[in-house]
């Protein structure tokens, strides 16, 4: 193994700086670009969290060692995958009878390269020590060779057979469950794998598959029942649609009108660990917010998600569902349309007690009405009981929309009796 890897991270074209991993002393490295740092553009690409310093000489890191940065800054770690699944490093390993310790992040990074989430780009650098045991040379020869194959497979229709043919070429999302970068073209309908072009002629999606039969219905169903209960009551989500009635598709909100858009979740941009429970609060996102100046509205939809995942049982929304996106021409920051809004439970088994994942007025379980208040008096939200109105009133839209959709009966009557426990 590489003990010591330099990789470039570039972003709209331009070589920000390089990103170093040395494995025997357990820290990484990062160095802006001396040409980047004197252009004076984009000076709040990455901004001054905390994380990370707006200078020439290179910042070592040592406290990013969990599960969550794999010893990355968060910024960078943000563009890993969610699991180990890319089907490069797959077919490396069949050919080299190698296992998945011996890949490295940088190298799964490399592998990245300009395909990620995000508008993020790694390349090798030019000073990259060859490995004894990995030539990250002959890793992007592979990586090329499956985007050859990539480039040649399309399908005519936006199906359940054609996203699984996709599926098995792989695909650079992660998480818990089996997602898919797809483009569709606007015209003609066909659609390619999504990490290998960026055009206007296509609408890019993430699929969220609806592979698993252990449970009584669907989680991409349910998720969509949500979405369009969220965006009846005014929350700001990217267009989405159900494809063969089970499978979850979003626009995405990195790749619009043919250009990347720079994303960060709030776990990226500062170094809180998502997965533990020091900094993760609703506090912490609008002190965020108000720290990235971000327009006035942004304030309001993010106490409308906070009521709306309250009252719709969403305890899973947690520090990396929630995100910011950059806009290169005005340097400035704003919040992300929202994501993974969903009943985080199975509604079919019953919980003594369930724990938020983000704390709200310094608790985590049992949140009233009088909480969520406190947060608006805080942060000078306008008319917050008329938000948990509207929002707790979309009970009865969602209810209406389960219905119409392929959930079972029972699965109806379980989530709405839980549901409404939680009346604000």
């Amino acid at each position: 193994m590489a003990q010591n890897q330099i990789i470039e991270v570039h972003c709209f074209g331009e070589e920000i700086g390089r990103l170093g991993l040395d494995e025997n002393q357990g820290t990484s490295s990062f160095q802006y670009h001396p040409d980047y740092l004197a252009s004076g553009n984009m000076k709040n690409l990455f901004p001054s969290t905390g994380v990370l310093k707006r200078m020439e000489p290179a910042q070592i890191f040592n406290q990013f060692n969990s599960e969550t940065f794999r010893g990355l800054p968060p910024m960078f770690a943000d563009s890993l995958p969610d699991y180990f699944g890319n089907v490069v490093f797959q077919k490396w390993m069949e050919i080299n009878a190698k296992n998945d310790q011996s890949v490295s992040v940088l190298e799964q990074l490399s592998y990245v390269a300009n395909r990620g989430m995000g508008a993020l780009e790694f390349r090798p650098s030019r000073r990259l020590t060859k490995s004894t045991t990995i030539d990250l040379t002959e890793v992007l020869e592979v990586l090329k060779e499956v985007l050859d194959q990539k480039e040649s497979l399309s399908e005519n229709q936006f199906e359940h057979q054609a996203l699984l043919n996709i599926f098995k070429m792989g695909s650079s999302a992660g998480g818990a469950r089996p997602k898919l970068l797809i483009s569709e073209h606007k015209n003609t309908g066909r659609i390619i794998p999504g990490d290998v072009h960026v055009s206007d002629d296509y609408f890019h999606y993430l699929i969220k598959l609806s592979l698993d039969d252990s449970v009584a219905y669907s989680k991409e169903v349910l998720e969509y029942a949500y979405y369009l209960t969220a965006t009846e009551i005014g929350i700001h989500m990217m267009p989405s649609k159900l494809v063969d009635e089970k499978h979850f598709a979003t626009q995405r909100f990195d790749r619009v009108n043919g250009q990347k858009i720079h994303t960060l979740t709030a776990s990226g941009l500062t170094g809180w660990d998502f997965q533990k429970p020091t900094h993760s609060s609703y506090e912490n996102l609008f002190e965020l917010a108000l720290f990235l100046k971000v327009p006035r509205r942004d304030l309001e939809e993010l106490y409308r998600r906070m009521v709306f995942n309250v009252g719709f049982g969403n305890s899973d929304d947690h520090l990396k569902n929630h995100s910011f996106s950059y806009d290169e021409v005005s340097d400035s920051w704003s919040l992300s349309p929202a994501y993974d809004l969903t009943y985080s439970l199975n509604p079919m088994l019953t919980y003594k007690r369930t724990s938020r994942a983000l704390s709200i007025n310094q608790k985590r379980v049992d949140i009233s009405r009088k909480d969520l208040l406190k947060i608006a008096d805080t942060y000078t939200i306008k008319n917050p009981k008329a938000v948990i109105d509207q929002v707790q009133n979309g009970l009865e839209f969602l209810e209406n929309q389960l219905k119409i959709l392929p959930i079972p009966g029972p699965v109806i009557g379980m989530l709405m009796k839980s549901l409404k426990e939680f009346q604000l």
